[in-house]
């Protein structure tokens, strides 16, 4: 499997990525051994980058995705989690379920927190849950209301961390645009992860913040490609950016699933293979939780989409012309 540097790092990342607030127990509770299992396959199959939150879980993946790894060559593969959410224990809501989205206990509680200080705790107690000595890729994760603290506090200290040598590459993870093209325009970061504004649905992030990046020396890690399910199945799914999906994008999307079949091609297969071409580019994250699910990404990942397809795609309107994806740079 291909891999690419993060912007002008040494971190490397795998074309394909495993995301991993599944196993975090995103809606859905999975077992350690299933949780154990999707690491385990991603592995044989050559994945070598994955990402994980203290957010996920409250921990859970963390700790799922340290002891899954264990053992393995730590040379051989990436690391990413994520800086702004504080864990903090909460023994009075700890007989109730987390109320973010994983089916996990509520005993503790994420606390805002992109001070200087939060940093480094937050850093170093994701190592413990990680069971790692380092991390390679550190994400500010959601900064969109403490951008004022996340660029004066946060932002310098993962800057430090990586002059030092603690990490190896800085970054920030968010669902907008603007933001980020701000990060990438006023910091040095390395990597932005960008979930769900470049996908087959959407191509917000292509007027301005992708061509920045590519300008900067930016390396993007494309999350959330499927728009949280309409675009994850052959069929179109009921889901688009965790709500209903529009009518509007809901036709598009039969209309795109149309062509994939025409070409002997799916909606998955070319929902990753429209990101992946985009020269910035240089990893997409997707989320699994199984060793079904990360198996049949990984063949889709890995399936030729034809070059008829896009230009049916462009023809027909459903994706703009100068969208068409380009061969990645080498």
């Amino acid at each position: 499997m291909r891999h690419t540097r993060l912007g002008r790092t040494a971190v490397p990342v795998s074309a394909l990525g495993f995301g991993a607030a599944g196993i975090g127990n995103l809606y859905r509770a999975v077992d350690d051994e299933t949780a154990r299992r999707a690491v385990d396959t991603a592995w044989q199959l050559g994945v070598r980058y994955y990402d994980t939150a203290p957010h996920y879980g409250l921990g859970l993946s963390e700790r799922r995705l340290g002891a899954a790894l264990a053992g393995r060559p730590r040379d051989e593969f990436t690391v990413s989690t994520k800086i702004g959410r504080l864990l903090v224990p909460s023994p009075t809501t700890a007989h109730l379920r987390d109320d973010a989205g994983f089916d996990v206990p509520a005993d503790q509680a994420r606390r805002w927190d992109f001070s200087a200080d939060g940093v480094l705790r937050s850093l170093a107690a994701s190592l413990d849950r990680l069971g790692l000595d380092r991390v390679d890729l550190v994400l500010l994760h959601d900064p969109d209301a403490h951008w004022r603290q996340a660029v004066a506090e946060a932002y310098p200290a993962l800057h430090e961390l990586r002059d030092q040598g603690v990490v190896g590459a800085i970054g920030v993870g968010m669902n907008q645009t603007r933001m980020l093209e701000r990060f990438v325009a006023e910091t040095d970061v390395d990597t932005v992860m960008l979930a769900g504004r470049y996908t087959l649905l959407d191509q917000t992030a292509a007027e301005r913040l992708l061509p920045r990046c590519r300008e900067r020396g930016v390396s993007v890690l494309a999350a959330a490609v499927f728009n949280s399910g309409v675009l994850a199945t052959a069929e179109p799914g009921d889901t688009y950016d965790y709500g209903p999906v529009p009518p509007p994008l809901r036709d598009r999307a039969v209309r795109i699933a149309q062509v994939c079949r025409r070409h002997g091609t799916t909606l998955p297969q070319v929902a990753m293979a429209f990101v992946a071409r985009h020269p910035t580019v240089a990893s997409v994250v997707v989320g699994m939780h199984t060793a079904t699910q990360v198996a049949d990404n990984a063949v889709r990942f890995a399936a030729p989409v034809p070059d008829a397809l896009w230009t049916e795609l462009v023809s027909e309107g459903l994706i703009p012309a100068e969208e068409r994806p380009r061969e990645p740079s080498a």
